[in-house]
């Protein structure tokens, strides 16, 4: 666990992947608000993503090929979207899952917040009409072990059977860890610890700050966060860029986003809040609430 304080600079993973792009994959015909707020690649379809509307949007995950075309709708059922803000996809005990975060908290005043395990249909069942139903397997109600915190970045590592979220709003982003429970997947309330500081993401420049709104000031915010599949590096979505994290063998989560990261190519999109790596993590894509433009990286 890192302290505190601010940790010092640590130099980039050796290694580190590179990435090309972006390029646009294409043109999301889904969501229908056009609010794609999260974004997660399947685990039982290739070149299959999900992706949903922010908050007050049908409870409800879409599913695109890689350029964007519909593939079928999956309802959560027995649900609202209180504030979805992200979506992550995994495998867990030989199962495919994917978790809804409803975590958004712009005001920081929720005493709680929602992680919702959906199955992930297969291919088949989403064919059979186009949208499918399934009731969360597991409704994990989340706390902040120092209250509450905007937050819109979620990701998952199956090795440790553990949720990570990254703070919005704060000065400088704080990244918490919440441990599922033992034992197959059930309702549960679960606690999110502070783990550290995730100090360089790339500040506006004196001229940007001067601007009002995403590709100003707020530039630097983080809305989205994924792990590569293999746990080789995460990936930090701000309004401004995004930021890939290599990891080194045996460093834990906090430590890999506490050094510098490699900042890739501008997406210059106008609100991006969405992002992740294709399932075998050699592509990411990123998606925007105010555009329909779908853009992908692909290592090199």
């Amino acid at each position: 666990m890192l302290l505190c304080g601010t940790p010092a600079a640590l130099p980039a993973a050796a290694n580190a992947p590179a990435f090309t792009g972006p390029q646009v994959s294409g043109r999301l015909t889904a969501p229908p608000k056009n609010e794609a707020s999260g974004l997660a690649a399947s685990r039982r379809m290739a070149e299959v993503l999900w992706t949903h509307d922010d908050s007050g949007g049908a409870p409800m995950l879409y599913a695109v090929d890689a350029d964007g075309r519909a593939r079928g709708k999956l309802q959560v059922g027995g649900v609202k979207n209180q504030d979805w803000e992200d979506v992550a996809a995994v495998e867990l005990d030989g199962k495919p899952w994917l978790l809804v975060g409803d975590i958004g908290d712009n005001e920081a005043e929720r005493r709680s917040v929602t992680v919702y395990f959906v199955p992930e249909p297969s291919a088949a069942e989403l064919s059979l009409s186009g949208q499918f139903a399934e009731q969360p397997a597991a409704t994990l109600r989340l706390t902040y072990e120092d209250g509450p915190r905007d937050c819109e970045s979620l990701a998952i590592d199956p090795a440790e059977r553990a949720i990570y979220l990254l703070t919005k709003r704060d000065a400088v982003p704080r990244l918490y860890r919440a441990t599922l429970p033992d034992g197959p997947l059930a309702d549960a309330e679960v606690r999110a610890s502070f783990i550290g500081l995730v100090p360089h993401l790339p500040k506006p420049t004196a001229a940007q700050a001067l601007l009002k709104g995403h590709r100003g000031k707020q530039r630097a915010r983080p809305c989205a966060m994924d792990f590569a599949p293999d746990g080789s590096a995460a990936v930090v979505l701000t309004y401004g860029d995004v930021l890939l994290f290599p990891r080194e063998r045996g460093e834990s989560w906090a430590e890999t986003l506490a050094r510098p990261p490699i900042v890739l190519g501008a997406h210059d999109l106008p609100q991006a809040e969405g992002i992740c790596f294709s399932a075998e993590g050699g592509t990411l894509y990123v998606a925007s609430e105010s555009s329909r433009t779908l853009l992908r990286y692909d290592r090199k």
